[in-house]
């Protein structure tokens, strides 16, 4: 009898185990595998990751009807719109004892006026990344965002470069480009905008929101319109292989977005308990470093920097420098008629 019961209580527990399962649906390349397993060790479950490379590519999926996540790593215009459309979770602070690691500077945003959804994870720039060996041969400048929209020096680029594949970042770069906020909705300005993009889109190789890392390391490309840290993995890719060539990346001096991303537990979610746990597991201050040590993101949480190598504090990309904040910007929510004329802008600049 002893046997049968011990039988069956591993039997439940092995079930139970089975069922401990976080479901997690983030960018590509924004937790390291280190990480996740440590947290899985911690927690005594399994950390499954689903992978999305836009904040648009994540809202069109869940308004497809997408169910069975636990977090989602949302941006914090995204935030807004999935606030706006009930789709969050609110949080448990009391599941959360270490949220007061957070730096007062990321809490309580315009997107979440007192975090009642969010936790901030991590914070990004979209900006160039480049072959610094092959641009110093061409004699090309590396901190204006002419570099992908003037001919006179996509000439000497051609078939080298790319962009992301997101019509609000790449609407963005050009809007700053022209002098414009990345807030502006002018419908004209939108349009020169896209007549930019047109103008120099010949001269590029593709859009890419992921590619572009690997193909910047192995030499393939030599600008890269994308985020801070893919250009990080890029540089630490190209050393770690002993490329013949140094990647580089910088803010453009028109300025630039930044991106304040954020964990939040969808209404679907079945085990929001695991997704606090895996949040505050997050916001200590050794686990939070890894997304600067080992992924190269900006950092808001303060009990983090104590850990983060001083090499990657240094990276004035990656940490903006009083200055460079001056000149960056976050994308908002976008109201449905300018979305639908985004969406139109858009079409035209990719079948053109």
């Amino acid at each position: 009898m002893k046997t049968l019961v011990a039988a069956l209580f591993l039997a439940f527990s092995l079930l139970a185990r089975a069922e401990d399962v976080l479901h997690l649906y983030i960018w590509n390349n924004y937790i390291s595998d280190a990480t996740a397993a440590r947290f899985e060790a911690w927690c005594g479950c399994r950390l499954k990751q689903d992978y999305y490379s836009d904040n648009e590519e994540m809202l069109a999926k869940l308004e497809a009807g997408a169910v069975g996540y636990d977090l989602l790593v949302p941006t914090g215009n995204a935030v807004q719109t999935l606030i706006r459309k009930g789709e969050l979770k609110p949080l448990d602070p009391s599941r959360l004892p270490h949220f007061a690691n957070i730096d007062p500077a990321y809490l309580t945003p315009w997107y979440d006026p007192g975090n009642r959804y969010s936790v901030p994870y991590a914070y990004t720039v979209t900006l160039i990344g480049y072959n610094a060996t092959r641009l110093q041969e061409l004699g090309l400048p590396t901190d204006t965002w002419a570099l992908i929209f003037e001919p006179r020096y996509l000439e000497k680029l051609k078939g080298r470069v790319t962009v992301l594949n997101s019509a609000r970042e790449l609407m963005a770069a050009a809007m700053r480009y022209l002098g414009h906020s990345v807030q502006d909705t002018d419908p004209k300005k939108w349009q020169a905008a896209r007549d930019l993009i047109l103008r120099a889109k010949p001269y590029w190789a593709t859009f890419s929101n992921s590619t572009y890392i690997k193909d910047l390391a192995i030499g393939n490309i030599w600008v890269a319109h994308g985020y801070s840290n893919d250009m990080f993995r890029a540089r630490e890719d190209a050393k770690d292989a002993r490329r013949p060539f140094a990647i580089g990346f910088a803010i453009p001096k028109e300025g630039a977005v930044l991106a304040v991303d954020n964990f939040v537990i969808h209404k679907s979610s079945p085990r929001p308990d695991l997704a606090h746990r895996f949040m505050d597991f997050m916001l200590q201050g050794e686990n939070a470093a890894d997304v600067s040590n080992l992924i190269g993101a900006g950092n808001p949480n303060a009990a983090a920097r104590p850990h983060i190598r001083p090499e990657v504090a240094r990276e004035a990309a990656i940490f903006p420098t009083a200055a460079d904040l001056k000149r960056l910007e976050m994308l908002r929510d976008l109201e449905p008629k300018e979305r639908r004329l985004l969406s139109r802008l858009w079409t035209e600049i990719k079948v053109k």
